[in-house]
């Protein structure tokens, strides 16, 4: 097994940890089942032993991180998993897909910032981290949709990253309507080096840096 390092502040390194897998608690696993797929969610594993013990993992379109329900698997409530939070680059295309799969999606609400209250509809500003919605499995276990299309500063370590067609597609139209300012302010001229100007204006929206002008 390659055990992989990164560095950190004052030269120290410290092991990998990505977070994997979250457990819910679930009443009925058929029927938890049949909802995650219904979203669809790809189904990893389904892995009974015997009538004490069964394992079904699922994991959300793009995501890195799964998660596990089923018998012998949590002492926890069905239903107490609260707070499980999707990162969308579009919440309003997420929330009409969702709906579309038969969740009951509450409306769009935002906050002014950290701490503040909800206020119905989307974030006025389309600001990133803003934006929210939320629904639940059939157990109750709460979902959080948070509209992201740039990082905070220090948030992200890498280079910039897409986990699916959508949001690659996102960022380019961001980064087109960006470009077209940054042309209209060189007097109009064509950029014939704009895959640079992209690549340099969305690296630097997905890792907090300042943007390109």
């Amino acid at each position: 097994m390659n055990i992989v390092t990164n560095s950190r502040e004052n030269g120290a390194r410290t092991v990998d940890m990505r977070l994997e897998v979250v457990v819910i608690p679930v009443s009925d696993v058929d029927r938890a089942k049949t909802f995650y797929s219904s979203l669809g969610w790809r189904l990893d594993a389904d892995f009974p032993v015997g009538d004490t013990f069964r394992v079904v993992q699922f994991t959300p379109p793009g995501s890195p991180s799964s998660i596990h329900f089923g018998t012998g698997i949590t002492s926890a409530v069905p239903g107490s998993a609260q707070g499980l939070y999707l990162v969308v680059s579009d919440i309003e295309a997420a929330r009409a897909d969702l709906i579309g799969r038969g969740a009951d999606v509450s409306e769009l609400f935002h906050r002014a910032g950290p701490g503040q209250p909800a206020v119905s509809g989307r974030d006025p500003e389309g600001r990133s981290y803003g934006s929210y919605a939320t629904f639940s499995d059939p157990d109750g276990n709460g979902w959080i949709l948070q509209e992201i299309t740039a990082r905070l500063p220090g948030r992200v370590e890498a280079d910039a990253t897409f986990t699916s067609p959508t949001e690659l597609a996102t960022a380019l139209r961001r980064a087109a309507a960006a470009h077209g300012e940054h042309e209209k302010r060189s007097g109009g001229l064509h950029d014939v080096n704009w895959p640079d100007w992209y690549a340099e204006y969305m690296v630097a929206e997905q890792t907090g840096k300042r943007l390109p002008v």
